[in-house]
């Protein structure tokens, strides 16, 4: 019997008729596999990964492969971002064991959840040097049925093994000028110079990384880290990788150049590429960086946004390329043809040219995806935004790619951010509406009375899977970023709330190293633990990052300390890997900056020097700062006590290091603060 049809889960409910008797994650699934003694299939992956679904239809939807497996496995069948501990800690087994990894994983298991076989995607037929996903399970049955007390062995070793890499950076001291120097440098030593971002395919969009080049560069004036930031950005947004005609990113760049994507759309990404194109305008006034922002910010809530008010997690990379078949990036590429076809003949020659589309093609079967190769200047900015409203006209009439509706916490943090900012930056009230919907869905859906976070809810529905490091920590971030913007005091109580758990349930009281997930969580064969970045930053560098800013607001010296020790891995490994830890790095450029703290008073919230103002402090470049806003008196901010007005004038008062600057009424004295 498959029992995925009540989950909630978009990705388990695409196996819900698969003849796959699957179980979800579930004690039960291992107590029904020592009964019957036998292994357990664990099987990972994720609504919009591509080899996924082709494993899926392969072979889950296959009838004689499922058959052999419900008589002689447990199947067990996990969506890696409603159970990212689940992920973690197999997906490290497995590239420690073969050196590599990916989705959909694939992990044998004994019935004590002991990992003892390993792989990814397993073709129907051997193919490759691969084996065919049937001989696998052949002969894994038949060591296990066979040579039990080596299988056993096997898993025993793994299990030890993992519980060894426990990480004590805690008790380290906090990185300097000269760790940060040095990651800086390791950077310039991977950066390339020719196609911008760094190391060669595939290509990811190092969000991270460009925002601690962003803060170096505003605490230093780097102009080598500035410089590697507009650069990798213009390249990204005139890529493939970036949707010429909708807006957002695809997930990655298969190619060096960014060509060539792979399609999937993920919240993360695209909330984390918004914050930093609104960033990169911040510092340089950049036109395309205003226009990547703000089509990238659209795109969220137009194509992510869910009824209830959050943010879907994906759209998928595959689509119906209108011959009943899904395949991949079919919605969005385009042949010559197809452009004539909606364009004619002469603005069909002048998008060719625009988009580089070519007769060849510069994906798959003559079609190509839509980039932008020369520079906009040479072409009529009227007739290209007419050619691209019809090709986007067209595209919204062939088959849409599936999106995973289901709403993460932790991503969705980091779109509230995003989208907060993004609205302040460019007078988009619309935007930060958006990001306080989100947040009110957060608090109404995934908050419990304890302030103890829902990892994901779909259809107005929460999960049952509690949150992790990354929850707590992006959805404070995200509210600190509302508070600062809209004035409204009750999100950085939220963010307490919310960092209170990250002191008493993630962090170990003796170092100060963080788990990834709560010290009363559900129990795996190793409690994960990782500080390096991956496609979203490290629930112990975003953890560092929003016990600093709180501390800022508030003086809250156990927050500040927490931070600190917390910034102590970053020291170990910012100067060896900088690429995977940037946002710790970013963290770090914030503590060594202060971070400062600006506070806005003025008569009231609408007053026009009191907007300006508050204006001026969030576009300031300093890393890291906090901005407070409100009147004289209020309470709803702790950097609001004792601030008068300065003249009957709305004013601002800029402190760190529990050093305060004289108040100022100036908005171009403010600035000055604020960027030196």
């Amino acid at each position: 019997m498959n029992r995925l049809a009540g989950v909630t889960s978009p990705y388990l409910l695409q196996h819900a008729d698969n003849p796959v008797d699957w179980w979800p994650w579930v004690p039960e699934a291992f107590e029904e596999a020592r009964r019957r003694d036998v292994p357990v299939l664990l099987s990972v992956g994720y609504s919009a990964c591509h080899w996924c679904h082709v494993m899926a239809h392969e072979s889950f939807e296959d009838q004689r492969t499922a058959e052999y497996l419900n008589a002689h496995y447990v199947s067990v069948k996990v969506d890696r971002e409603e159970r990212p501990d689940v992920d973690a800690v197999y997906m490290e087994a497995v590239q420690a064991a073969t050196g590599h990894g990916g989705w959909p994983m694939t992990v044998f298991l004994t019935p004590e959840a002991e990992p003892f076989y390993f792989g990814t995607y397993f073709p129907p037929e051997p193919r490759q040097g691969m084996p065919s996903f049937r001989q696998v399970l052949q002969g894994v049955s038949q060591a296990w049925e066979e040579r039990r007390d080596e299988v056993t062995e096997v898993a025993g070793k793994i299990v030890r093994d993992l519980a060894g890499r426990e990480i004590s950076y805690g008790d380290a001291q906090t990185p300097g000028e000269q760790e940060l120097a040095q990651a800086l440098l390791g950077l310039t030593r991977e950066y390339d110079p020719q196609r911008g971002g760094f190391g060669g395919a595939p290509k990811f969009p190092p969000s991270m990384v460009l925002e601690f080049l962003l803060r170096h560069h505003a605490r230093t004036g780097a102009e080598g880290a500035l410089q590697m930031a507009a650069d990798t950005c213009e390249r990204m947004a005139r890529g493939g990788i970036y949707d010429q005609l909708g807006g957002g990113f695809a997930r990655y760049s298969v190619d060096r150049d960014w060509i060539v994507p792979h399609f999937e759309k993920m919240l993360y990404d695209n909330a984390l590429l918004c914050r930093v194109y609104a960033h990169l305008w911040r510092a340089t006034g950049s036109e395309l960086a205003r226009r990547v922002a703000l089509e990238t910010a659209d795109f969220m809530v137009r194509e992510l946004r869910t009824n209830e008010g959050g943010f879907a997690s994906a759209l998928d990379a595959d689509s119906d390329d209108g011959t009943g078949r899904h395949v991949e990036g079919a919605y969005y590429v385009w042949t010559p043809e197809q452009l004539r076809e909606v364009l004619g003949e002469q603005d069909a020659e002048v998008a060719v040219r625009y988009f580089g589309v070519t007769e060849e093609g510069t994906f798959e079967h003559g079609q190509s995806v839509l980039q932008l190769p020369v520079e906009d200047g040479l072409f009529d900015a009227e007739r290209i935004a007419s050619i691209r409203e019809r090709l986007l006209a067209a595209r919204a009439g062939r088959p849409a790619p599936g999106r995973d509706d289901k709403v993460v916490a932790a991503w969705n943090g980091l779109a509230i951010a995003a989208l907060a900012e993004t609205g302040a930056y460019f007078d988009r009230p619309d935007l930060v509406e958006a990001a306080v919907a989100a947040a009110d869905l957060l608090v109404r859906l995934h908050l419990d009375e304890q302030a103890r976070l829902t990892r994901t809810s779909k259809d107005g529905h929460a999960g049952a899977n509690a949150g992790v490091l990354e929850d707590y920590a992006d959805v404070a971030e995200g509210f600190l970023a509302l508070a600062s913007v809209t004035g409204e005091g009750v999100w950085l109580e939220f963010a307490g709330f919310l960092l209170d758990h990250v002191l008493a349930r993630f962090t170990d009281p003796e170092s100060g190293s963080l788990f990834d997930t709560a010290a009363d969580a559900e129990q795996l064969i190793r409690r994960p633990q990782d500080p390096t970045d991956n496609a979203t930053p490290s629930g112990w560098s975003a953890a560092a990052g929003a016990l600093l800013s709180y501390a800022a607001h508030t003086g809250s010296v156990p927050h500040r300390t927490a931070a600190e020790k917390a910034l102590g891995v970053v020291k170990a490994l910012g100067p060896r890997v900088p690429r995977f830890i940037g946002w710790g790095l970013a963290a770090a450029e914030a503590l060594l900056d202060g971070p400062r703290e600006v506070a806005i008073v003025g008569p009231s919230l609408d007053d026009a020097g009191t907007r300006a103002l508050h204006r001026t402090a969030l576009l300031g470049t300093a890393p890291g700062a906090v901005v407070a806003v409100g009147v004289p008196g209020s309470e709803e901010f702790p950097l609001l006590g004792d601030r008068p007005l300065v003249g009957g004038e709305p004013s601002a008062y800029v402190c760190r290091n529990f050093t305060c600057d004289a108040p100022t009424t100036e908005v171009e004295r403010l600035r000055a603060v604020l960027s030196n």
